[in-house]
């Protein structure tokens, strides 16, 4: 019979563990080797400063992990709230980690801001008509 996994199934007496391996487990980075070189990059900070693939984190640490492209701002601050060696399914992961209420107001409002410019930009391209009307608009700028 199958165990559904949780909390306590997957804090599995440990105390502390490695941080890469902890990402992968809690699903920021798909394989371990990711999760090293985002680590080695500069783009997981461990109390406001840079760490070690092999810093021991236990529960209660805060960090500070940045995904995607730097024009993304997807830079999420994660409080641990449990440890696992083990990577599990998606629901087994958000039990790991708890998001900070700061790092969710703030990922929302660059999420907005990025709507937002991306409104300035027109639905479709201009037609054949629509091309010379701006040409001819333009020439009679100058």
């Amino acid at each position: 019979m199958k165990k559904n996994a949780n909390a306590d199934d997957n804090n599995q007496g440990l105390v502390k563990i490695r941080l890469d391996k902890w990402l992968w487990a809690a699903r920021f980075y798909r394989t371990r080797t990711l999760a090293k070189q985002a680590i080695e990059s500069g783009r997981v900070h461990y109390a406001g400063s840079r760490v070690k693939t092999s810093k021991e984190i236990s529960v209660g640490d805060e960090l500070t992990i940045r995904q995607g492209s730097a024009t993304a701002m997807t830079e999420k601050t994660v409080v641990v709230e449990a440890l696992s060696a083990q990577r599990g399914n998606a629901t087994a992961a958000e039990v790991l980690y708890s998001e900070t209420k700061e790092s969710e107001t703030r990922r929302a409002y660059y999420a907005e801001q990025r709507k937002l410019a991306n409104l300035a930009r027109p639905d479709n391209k201009p037609n054949k008509k629509e091309r010379r009307d701006l040409q001819r608009f333009k020439s009679n700028q100058d």
